[in-house]
């Protein structure tokens, strides 16, 4: 999500007061997430917290088996909000390292917090790099189709409910700004949602593209965050992210898709891709074809997998005597 000064400075501020911390480290392989739940007395309200991270992290790791990062870094903080969401904002920072910043409500339950997709959509953003304002509708994009996709993967959500809620973003996305190219629109008074949805639909367009071939968005993301993506600090011309990618693809496919899409001022049709997936719209409401490739295609992306989730080591809290 983009910068909010405000919210940013109030965690900020907080973090920098002298008061407990729950720290703990997440493992998968040879990658880290470090998470701290800041300004927490509860010890029990602290637990459940690192434990809701803990179960959401294994979403990530539905991709590749371990996290994209060599190190990333999950700050929680608790906030008084009216808000109808238990996360009322998240946002992933790229200065001194890369760092998921999550501000909760401070009474929302472990169900509430397991039902919302904030915290996997922005842990969806280490897969890529830092892409630039021209690049954002790819970086936000790829969030968004994850934060479904992945969720659906660890059981977060039925997997048609993924397609739903996913079909609803695109339905969004087509409602907002048009007559702007995509790469400028950025997210400017009504161009939110096409920024986020269009760049959904790039992805599924892509991750369809491979699979087509035997191959996979997943499989290629695994050997971009092997082979290049660093310490996920490092800002990459959005145009050079999708060349990168058709080179570890040995095929052209993100190249062509970011140049039609960069250059589209309005919503693309995603007609094909609902037919490859067996996805029709009847009386207004989405209907899903069975015992078909359609199907088989929908399991392939966002069907239910068993994955062992992160070690996580013991707790650690800080600034007490």
């Amino acid at each position: 999500m983009s910068a909010r000064l405000f919210p940013l400075l109030l965690f900020v501020a907080g973090a920098a007061q002298a008061q407990a911390a729950d720290e703990r480290t997440l493992r998968a392989g040879d990658s880290e997430l470090r998470v701290e739940v800041v300004e927490v007395a509860d010890r029990e309200r602290a637990a459940m917290l690192q434990r809701w991270i803990a179960e959401t992290a294994t979403a990530p790791l539905t991709v590749f088996g371990r996290f994209p990062l060599r190190t990333a870094q999950v700050r929680v903080k608790q906030v008084s909000s009216d808000d109808d969401s238990p996360v009322p904002w998240g946002q992933t920072l790229r200065s001194g390292g890369v760092s998921v910043l999550l501000f909760v409500r401070e009474n929302a339950t472990l169900d509430e917090l397991r039902a919302d997709w904030t915290a996997v959509h922005e842990l969806s953003h280490l897969f890529h790099p830092y892409l630039g304002s021209s690049g954002r509708w790819m970086a936000e994009g790829l969030a968004s189709y994850y934060q479904n996709v992945l969720r659906a993967r660890v059981g977060l959500l039925d997997g048609d409910d993924a397609w739903r809620r996913l079909d609803g973003g695109f339905q969004r996305g087509r409602k907002a700004t048009r007559g702007v190219r995509l790469d400028e629109l950025q997210i400017r008074r009504g161009g939110t949602m096409r920024v986020y949805w269009a760049g959904a639909a790039f992805w599924l367009e892509a991750d369809l593209a491979l699979r087509e071939r035997g191959d996979s968005l997943d499989a290629v993301l695994a050997e971009y965050s092997r082979c290049c993506l660093g310490d996920g600090t490092e800002q990459v011309e959005p145009e050079a992210f999708a060349a990168a990618l058709d080179k570890i693809a040995k095929r052209p496919v993100f190249a062509p898709l970011y140049r039609r899409y960069a250059a589209s001022e309005d919503f693309p049709s995603l007609d094909t891709a609902y037919r490859r997936l067996g996805i029709r719209t009847i009386d207004g409401e989405l209907r899903f074809s069975r015992g078909d490739a359609g199907e088989r295609l929908r399991e392939a992306i966002a069907g239910k997998r068993e994955v062992r989730g992160p070690q996580v080591s013991s707790a650690n809290r800080s600034g007490e005597p």
